[in-house]
C-alpha cells in the first residue's frame, strides 16, 4: 500500500488546515504523526477501520478531527485553532491491525509526509 499526504501549508496562528492521505488501496487502521523542529515523531490522531475508534494526543483534542471514507481510501485530519507549536511535518501512516496504537512502530506504511507552518 502505497499513502500520499497532502493539504500542508503556511497558516496563522488560529488559523485551519485540512490534511489528505490517499491510500492506493484497503487499509485498515490509519493515523497521522507529526514530527517538530527538534522534535520526536509522535502520534496525532489515529482511526480504526471503520472510522469508530479514534484516538488523539492530548495536545490536539478538540481542535483536530480525524475522518476516512474508506469506499475512496482517503483519510483526513481537520486541524483548527491552529498554533505555532502544531508547525511540523504530518504524515500519515496505516497498519494491517483493525485497531489502532499511538506506538509508531505499530504502522506498516508510510507516506512521505506534508510539511504544515503555523505563524504567530
Amino acid at each position: 500500500v502505497q499513502l500520499q499526504a497532502y493539504g500542508g501549508g503556511l497558516v496563522q496562528d488560529g488559523g485551519f488546515l485540512r490534511l489528505s492521505c490517499a491510500a492506493s488501496g484497503h487499509t485498515l487502521c490509519m493515523g497521522w504523526f507529526r514530527q517538530g523542529p527538534g522534535k520526536e515523531r509522535d502520534m496525532v490522531a489515529s482511526i480504526s477501520w471503520r472510522g469508530r475508534n479514534t484516538l488523539y494526543a492530548d495536545s490536539v483534542k478538540g481542535r483536530f478531527t480525524i475522518s476516512r471514507d474508506n469506499a475512496k481510501n482517503t483519510m483526513w485530519l481537520q486541524m483548527n485553532s491552529l498554533k505555532p507549536d502544531d508547525t511540523a511535518v504530518y504524515y500519515c501512516a496505516a497498519s494491517g491491525r483493525y485497531y489502532c496504537d499511538r506506538d509508531e512502530n505499530e504502522y506498516d506504511y508510510w507516506g512521505q509526509g506534508t510539511l504544515v507552518t503555523v505563524s504567530s
